[in-house]
Formats: C-alpha cells, structure tokens, sequence
C-alpha cells in the first residue's frame, strides 16, 4: 500500500516483459485475482479465520492509510480507487467498503481515482477515470482487507430536513425579526414597533433570510457510532 505498483511489477503480474503498461479495468482486475490466486493470510499474520481480498483501495482506506503512514505520492498520476462514481458522500459506506455504482449510465464504466499535481508535491483532488481502455498516467495500489459481508453502514441519503427547517427559523428571528423590533425600541421609538409591526416583520424577514448567504452555524458531523447505535435502538441487528 505505501507505494504504487512500479512497471516492473505491472510486467511481471501480467507477464509481459519490456512492455510499457497501460493500465485498464480489465488489467487492474487480472492483477488482482493473479495476486489472490494462492494468497494464505496466515502468511502475511492476518487472521485466517477471516475472508480477505486484494484489491484497489476504497477512497475511505486510501485517505485512511495515507493519514496514517504518508505513503509516496508520484506526481502527475491518477491512483485508479475501488469506489464507483458519486457526486456526493450520500450513501456512502462507513466502514471503508467500496461504493458500488447504483445508477445507469457512462459513468458505469467510470471507477473514483485520487489525482496528484504534477508539479506541487503532495497536493491531491478526487477525481474519475474510465476503465473500458487503457489510460495513459494511471497507477494502482492495492491493499489487503477483510470481505465485509454484514449489511454496511452507510451515510443517510438525505438530510434532516425539520432540523433545517427549525435551525432557518431559530437564526432568521435571531438575526433577522428580533433586531428589527429591539433597534426602534431601543431608539425610543415603541410606538412604531406597534403600529409599524408589518413593515418590521417583513423587513427582518429579509434580513434574516439574507444573512444566510453570509453565515450559518455548520450542520454536525455524521459519525459512524452515531449510525450503529441509532440501527441497534431502532431494531436492525
């Protein structure tokens, strides 16, 4: 995992010696399963008692390990990962399996990737690549893992949508519908915060909603316990 396969392991996997090797998804999937062919997990001090598969990391593991051991990034390369496309973290594992491709479409045959600058060392963007042809610049690193087969734990596809509602209301009177009355108020003029109460509403209605485009509190970060325990409370083993 620290580091990408080199030509001279991509030649020896595929057994073709002196070639310059295009990476495709057919390739990255006959490299993995020559390298499973055979694989004990007892030999490498895994627990044999488990399903392990190699593979291409999900974005997840890739993040995850590059955190942790800061593997070597070569410039200009595009690192082929085990996710399916998405626009978004919705529905996405939490456990670090691969996302699967739930849609129809081209980008079926598009598998997530992590891009490296070609120039600035260390700086990296999310990015796709097609593996129905071989690609120039694609590279691969691959990562032992555990077959996960209980049903994963995944983002929430949507979003609390009463919790947005009452957050919008709380901040639009906070910011908006109070200091519209309080100013006048303030200012002594109260006999205008009762006669002119529609003119008021309607402006720290406006104010309130404009401040959003400025400021909001950031929405809580999704954790997974917070999911598992959620499904253990609601039933679901």
């Amino acid at each position: 995992m620290k580091t990408a396969l080199s030509q001279n392991q991509l030649q020896q996997l595929l057994q073709r010696e002196g070639e310059n090797i295009l990476l495709s998804g057919e390739r990255i999937e006959k490299i993995c399963m020559r390298l499973s062919e055979g694989f004990e997990a007892k030999d490498h001090g895994l627990d044999p008692g488990k399903s392990w598969e190699i593979r291409c990391p999900s974005e997840g593991e890739w993040r995850y390990a590059h955190e942790q051991i800061q593997f070597e990034l070569t410039p200009g390369k595009i690192e082929v990962l085990a996710d399916s496309v998405s626009n978004n973290y919705r529905g996405a594992m939490m456990d670090g399996r691969p996302r699967t491709f739930t849609g129809i479409g081209p980008m079926a045959e598009h598998r997530a990737a992590i891009e490296t600058h070609p120039t600035q060392e260390g700086i990296t963007a999310l990015s796709s690549a097609p593996m129905d042809r071989e690609l120039r610049d694609l590279t691969i690193r691959l990562v032992i893992t555990p077959v996960r087969e209980s049903e994963p734990i995944c983002v929430p596809h949507n979003a609390d949508l009463a919790a947005n509602i009452r957050g919008e209301m709380f901040w639009t009177f906070v910011l908006g519908i109070l200091p519209s009355f309080v100013i006048p108020i303030a200012r002594g003029m109260g006999s205008y915060a009762t006669d002119g109460w529609a003119n008021l509403l309607f402006g720290g209605l406006c104010a309130g909603f404009a401040t959003g485009a400025v400021w909001r509190p950031r929405r809580p970060t999704i954790f997974f316990d917070d999911i598992a325990k959620s499904i253990i409370t609601g039933g679901r083993d």
